[in-house]
């Protein structure tokens, strides 16, 4: 199997679905936040007590800032895969020759 042929058989919807969880980081974020604030509201609503709506918004935006870091961990990941890849081991070379 040549790669011509490994290339026509590759899912090409997956750069599709890889663009759209890119794209769904900002949306979990604003999530993360409205959630934590109705966690906030009905946490007041039970308990009487007007600071335990802050308790949700800070629970809200712990989960927006886990959600950047899971994707920067994703992210990273891809990196160190593309630095591996022989096409770009130019820089690598690159470097080297700066050391000299």
């Amino acid at each position: 199997m040549d790669k011509n042929e490994e290339i026509e058989k590759a899912p090409r919807i997956k750069p599709i679905i890889e663009a759209a969880d890119n794209l769904s980081l900002g949306i979990s974020m604003v999530v993360a936040v409205v959630m934590g604030v109705g966690i906030g509201l009905l946490l007041k609503s039970l308990t009487g007590v007007a600071w335990t709506l802050w308790i949700g918004v800070f629970i809200g935006i712990a989960a927006a800032i886990l959600n950047i870091y899971k994707a920067y961990k994703k992210q990273q990941e891809m990196y160190e895969e593309l630095a591996k890849e022989p096409r770009y081991a130019i820089k690598k070379q690159l470097d080297d020759e700066d050391d000299d």
